[in-house]
């Protein structure tokens, strides 16, 4: 059986019925003042401080005084610049000039993403190898990746790390609104060679999933030195086991024992390889082919991975199974079916 079989958790079923029972619409009111000019540069601490108009427990209202940006607002209010969307997602179409009243929210008002009428959801994008030029499915043209990743820019997405997404899926925290993950499989050289540039460019990171053993046989594959600098420009490296084999099959004549025995090397080798070269504690893990069933679950799990990739096509809840996520493969050159991957709120009546 591959693809097919999701552990269902009560928990998150009975937290989605609580918080969508009791949902209520949340707004908040901005005024800009007229005349607002050209930013200046950054605020002294005694002028920011005569700016706050108002404080509490969940919100700041604030005039910006000028040269100041929702990154520069979001480190001295929530002790994070990477939380600048929580600003901008409450202060829609605020240019952030001088004397422009903003609210700045001190804590998640909605971690579920629930709305009356419906609820968000984050698609993963799923990559393989990139070139110039290519025809394979599995290759996306310099060009066309360039062209997708300037409609995620233009169009207000916001990708964020699988670290991220799990946090969502705990239900720690919220996400931005239109949030997307970028992955890419099997570590082609061509992911740090074109992908990776143009990824920074955008201020975008993905997640790259490697097979331990490609690592060593292949001169087409990343280097662990190439890993590390990513690493280091904040993007993640997850597990696509050793061999990337279908975990779903047994091998002719294999039996059972030794099937199990197999599959539990694949999960655990790769991941205490990953752990040693990247002095890391890899807790992403993309099923090979996207095949799983209930015991390979149970052998990730038990490994110490958080969370499984799957490729069944679809965006992914609060409530989905962090060890059973959906993925959309990237394998289409047109527009139109990018856009058709990219759903981010799902229509669904909590009245």
């Amino acid at each position: 059986m591959t693809g097919k079989v999701k552990r269902i958790d009560p928990w998150r079923v009975f937290i989605f019925l609580v918080i969508s029972g009791g949902l209520l619409l949340q707004s908040s009111c901005i005024q800009s003042m007229p005349g607002a000019k050209e930013s200046k540069p950054a605020p002294t601490e005694e002028r920011a401080q005569k700016s706050l108009l108002y404080q509490s427990e969940n919100y700041i209202v604030y005039k910006v005084i000028g040269g100041e940006t929702p990154a520069t607002l979001a480190k001295r209010f929530l002790g994070d610049e990477k939380k600048a969307w929580v600003i901008e997602d409450e202060n829609k179409e605020v240019s952030f000039k001088k004397d422009q009243w903003i609210v700045i929210p001190l804590k998640d008002k909605n971690k579920g993403g629930l709305q009356p009428d419906g609820y968000k959801v984050v698609p993963i994008l799923s990559y393989q190898d990139f070139a110039e030029k290519c025809e394979a499915p599995h290759c996306t043209p310099t060009k066309i990746f360039i062209r997708q990743m300037n409609y995620l820019k233009e169009n207000g997405y916001r990708v964020i790390s699988l670290k991220e997404l799990l946090g969502f899926l705990e239900y720690k925290h919220g996400i931005p609104e239109k949030s997307v993950v970028i992955t890419v499989d099997d570590g082609y050289r061509s992911f740090y060679t074109i992908a990776y540039p143009i990824l920074r460019e955008y201020g975008f990171s993905a997640t790259v999933f490697i097979s331990t053993n490609f690592m060593r046989k292949s001169k087409n594959r990343v280097t662990w030195n190439q890993l590390k600098k990513i690493k280091a420009d904040g993007f993640e490296v997850g597990s696509g086991c050793v061999s990337r084999t279908d975990l779903t099959k047994k091998k002719k004549k294999e039996r059972e024992k030794a099937y199990f025995k197999r599959i539990e090397t694949e999960l655990v080798r790769s991941k205490k390889i990953i752990d040693q070269k990247l002095r890391q504690k890899t807790i992403h893990l993309a099923f090979p082919y996207g095949g799983y069933n209930q015991r390979i679950l149970q052998l990730s799990e038990g490994a110490g991975y958080k969370i499984g990739l799957s490729v069944r096509k679809g965006s992914n809840p609060f409530f989905a199974d962090p060890l059973s996520l959906k993925r959309n493969r990237i394998i289409h050159r047109d527009m139109k079916r990018f856009i058709a991957s990219l759903e981010t709120f799902k229509k669904f009546s909590l009245e």
